[in-house]
């Protein structure tokens, strides 16, 4: 498969200011150290010094990073696949300018003036350099080469699928911001060279800043300020730096030890898909930017790469992959997106009900967690609409349905104040079975037609009592049944509003276990909490001596598993190799048979 995943480095070198030579030599030391990095990023004017005031009018100084310039670009040869981004003075046009020099392949490849120059509070910026905005298709004479100058410039590798744009300092606190710009017209990766100095409650306030223009732009961010050695003033560095995707942080440090770069894994491919996704997100500027080619390495450094490699790189990258996408790890952020869904599901329902005047609902109750989470669905419904009302149906099978979910059916129907309905299928289903000339019994392994006659019988039953009721047939069935297409036509498959039907099964457990740890009634939560830890089953074969027989996740496989192979085909539409090593991440104690 193609290797659209880069490993990407916010560096943070020592420093001195004013000292070019000390500096250089800093910068080469990281980038010998992490020149396994497909893109690494160094903070504004760090050759010379972001603070270095009046003394950037010195030919001294800015002789000095011209030579470190120049043995950057010959260290950046030893590692062509690696893009290189450093902060320097640079003049042109007779003006000086703050900007971004890039480096690929022992070569100088272009470079990019700030656009916004601060002014303002402790800033003083516009005492030294210009403002490279209007400045476009241009070149620029740096230690005797002419080098592309201007905002116009990307830095595309084709074979990865990155196209690099870039931010300085300012540039991203401004509304229209030049990462908007370049991600408009194709970027999917930028970088901010910065010196963004500390003060209370600014490093939160930058965070959102980066995490919601990742966001926005569906891009990877990499921002990396100037550290604690830049300033000689009361002014004080923090060395903040962030790596984030698509609103996503992958990374973070702050006041680190001095000379240190982090790291992350990006996936572009991701990114890709997400604008594709958001057929909004077009190229509207691509012919305003010019693309300059570099090699940027992907992880492992293959463009075509093995699910098995794939596994390894990510592992020894720490690269973090949730076993559960749908559901947030913290405590306490899943409990507010449980109820969150719930909200919305109630007031889904809700408005269902107004618009068609019909104010009673009817559904079949199990036992199980998908008509569980539907009822309580239908409960939330009622506090918005107090004149819903709710018929509950529990269709036991005998030999079939199990005293335990039966039992949880009912305590369940009571604790919620349902009206209480018993129509047992078993004289209904073996007519049904005779008149079609089957039998009444079970044959076996595969007999979906004794199987299926069952659930068709339970939906005839609740279609029809909601005709007689005047009702509507709420559905049960969850997002990852209707996905593995678990589920019988004609039968549970069919409702006039399905409630559950962008929930998977996996998020419908926690659910209904979050909904137990919030009530005040001691018999519903007991019920809910026996629900969720009753196996999952359809109960549509013989019970074994009043055990479940037929248990689900032994004939699909585990319900985690599937949500986690549904969540990243529709939601990035990764191939098939790219999930298995995923997969094999999440879940390192799985074998891939």
């Amino acid at each position: 498969m193609k290797n659209m995943m880069i490993k990407a480095g916010t560096a943070v070198p020592k420093m001195r200011v004013a000292d070019p030579r000390f500096n250089t030599q800093e910068i080469i030391s990281l980038i010998r150290k992490h020149h396994d990095c497909g893109i690494l990023v160094f903070p504004e004017l760090c050759l010379s010094g972001y603070t270095c005031a009046d003394l950037f009018g010195q030919q001294a100084l800015y002789q000095g990073v011209l030579e470190g310039l120049k043995e950057i670009e010959k260290v950046s040869a030893e590692y062509p696949e690696t893009l290189i981004a450093v902060g320097a003075p640079i003049r042109h046009a007779n003006a000086l300018f703050n900007t971004a020099v890039f480096f690929s392949e022992g070569v100088m490849k272009g470079i990019i003036p700030k656009i916004n120059i601060p002014n303002y509070s402790e800033f003083y910026e516009q005492r030294w350099f210009s403002s490279g905005k209007r400045i476009r298709n241009a070149w620029t004479m740096v230690n005797g080469r002419e080098v592309p100058f201007g905002t116009d410039l990307f830095f595309e590798d084709p074979e990865s699928g990155v196209c690099v744009g870039c931010d300085i300092c300012e540039d991203l606190w401004v509304p229209d911001k030049p990462s908007t710009h370049a991600c408009l017209a194709g970027a999917n990766v930028i970088v901010n060279l910065s010196a963004s100095d500390e003060l209370i409650g600014k490093q939160d306030f930058r965070r959102t800043m980066v995490l919601q223009q990742s966001a926005a732009c569906y891009c990877s961010y990499l921002y990396t300020s100037a550290g604690s050695d830049e300033s000689s003033t009361d002014l004080v560095f923090s060395g903040h730096t962030l790596i984030a995707q698509d609103g996503r942080l992958l990374s973070e440090s702050i006041f680190d030890e001095r000379s240190s770069v982090k790291t992350a894994v990006l996936d572009i491919e991701s990114s890709i898909f997400n604008r594709a996704h958001q057929n909004t997100f077009t190229n509207q500027k691509e012919k305003e930017y010019q693309k300059i080619p570099v090699r940027i390495r992907p992880l492992g450094g293959s463009y075509t790469i093995k699910a098995d490699d794939l596994t390894r790189f990510l592992r020894e990258e720490k690269y973090e992959i949730a076993p559960f996408p749908f559901v947030p790890k913290d405590d306490e952020i899943r409990a507010k997106r449980c109820q969150r869904i719930l909200h919305i599901q109630a007031q889904g329902l809700a408005t269902r009900v107004r618009a068609t005047g019909i104010k009673t609902l009817v559904i079949g109750i199990s036992g199980g967690l998908d008509s569980t989470l539907a009822l309580i669905v239908c409960h939330e419904a009622r506090k918005i609409v107090p004149d819903i009302r709710i018929i509950g149906y529990t269709m036991p099978n005998e030999g079939n349905t199990t005293s335990r979910t039966y039992d949880n059916a009912i305590r369940l129907m009571q604790a919620l104040e349902v009206e209480i309905r018993e129509v047992p299928i078993g004289k209904s289903v073996k007519l049904h079975l005779n008149d079609i000339g089957h039998g009444e019994e079970y044959l076996g392994e595969s007999d979906t037609t004794y199987e299926n006659a069952q659930a068709r019988m339970r939906t005839y039953i609740l279609m029809d009592a909601a005709n007689m009721e005047n009702g509507l047939v709420v559905g049960t069935g969850d997002l990852s049944e209707l996905a593995l297409g678990w589920c019988t036509y004609n039968g549970d498959h069919m409702s006039m509003y399905g409630v559950n039907a962008s929930v998977p099964k996996t998020l419908v457990q926690y659910i209904c276990r979050v909904y137990a740890e919030m009530t005040d009634n001691k018999v519903l939560s007991e019920t809910l909490i026996s629900i969720v830890d009753t196996p999952i089953s359809p109960e549509l074969t013989p019970n074994m001596n009043g055990q479940i027989a037929q248990k689900t996740e032994e004939k699909i496989g585990k319900y985690d598993l599937n949500d986690f192979f549904l969540f990243y085909c529709m939601r990035y539409g990764f191939d098939p190799e790219k999930i298995l090593a995923f997969a094999s991440v999440a879940y390192p104690a799985l074998s891939k048979e």
